[in-house]
């Protein structure tokens, strides 16, 4: 478990206060979404995790280590990986073997221990055709894809990512939203920044941040289900939501709280009686 008490940070010299008392936890193996407004503190909060950065109060614990114990730092950042929201920050290999190798040679693990992590990783992403492409042909999913791989060859408990899938084509997020699903269900933590409603409200729960506090908490249905504070704070809501909140302001007696597809076709179903196949 990761957790964190009053964790306060502030930004110098500008002195801008990004974490303001956050208190979290986050359970082994599940799949959490972090939103908010620009600037509220979501990336701050998860460098975190994993030692990036130290509170300036408060604590955090990964895994049962203080991420302030600077000897046990390389434990802490073995637990969690981090995956940024530009992968050319962390792309380092010259061919995407190399890079996804770069983790585990740091360890000093042996050669065959590190082949077979970095075939390993590559094959959990499948993107082991991409072994000997040389990075910097890579498209942008691709990239984000040997970011990923790169993690796993360290083999986390959790891996923390931020906004996976922006500035991505539909059809190259979809992959990489594939890949985070695939290895959420083989027992990896997710922790999950973004600004895509719909893509939180496919998670187990959300936090969401606000002017460096944690503002609501809870699962995509007890969150969804409070359009209005989510407005007053200038988030968006997912597009199935909106319907939900427009067909009941017309008078259709359906329930704002549903976040899946299958629940809508449920709903207008039994609003116009049609079949939903």
């Amino acid at each position: 478990m990761i957790i964190l008490r009053e964790v306060y940070y502030k930004y110098e010299p500008e002195g801008i206060d990004a974490l303001r008392g956050v208190s979290l936890q986050i359970k082994e193996g599940e799949h959490l979404a972090i939103i908010g407004p620009n600037g509220c503190g979501k990336t701050t909060l998860i460098r975190h995790l994993n030692a990036l950065l130290m509170p300036a109060g408060g604590r955090v614990m990964t895994g049962g280590f203080d991420t302030k114990d600077p000897g046990h730092q390389a434990d802490i950042r073995s637990l969690v990986g981090m995956v940024f929201q530009n992968p050319d920050h962390q792309i380092v290999g010259m061919t995407v073997e190399e890079d996804v190798a770069f983790g585990p040679e740091n360890l000093r693990l042996p050669t065959a221990e590190i082949k077979s992590r970095v075939a390993e990783a590559l094959a959990r992403t499948g993107i082991s055709e991409l072994a000997g492409r040389n990075t910097e042909t890579l498209s942008g999913g691709e990239k984000r894809l040997v970011a990923i791989a790169g993690v796993l060859a360290m083999r986390p408990r959790y891996i923390a990512l931020d906004e996976p899938t922006a500035f991505l084509d539909p059809a190259a997020a979809r992959l990489v939203l594939d890949i985070i699903d695939k290895l959420n269900s083989e027992g990896v933590g997710i922790i999950h920044i973004t600004h895509n409603m719909t893509e939180a409200s496919l998670t187990q729960r959300i936090v969401v941040m606000n002017e460096g506090r944690v503002y609501l908490e809870g699962t995509p249905r007890e969150i969804f289900g409070q359009a209005e504070k989510l407005k007053e704070i200038g988030m968006q809501l997912p597009q199935i939501t909106e319907l939900l909140i427009h067909l009941k302001k017309a008078g259709f007696p359906v329930r704002t709280d549903i976040v899946g597809i299958e629940e809508t076709l449920e709903q207008i179903q039994m609003l116009t009686g049609i079949n939903k196949d």
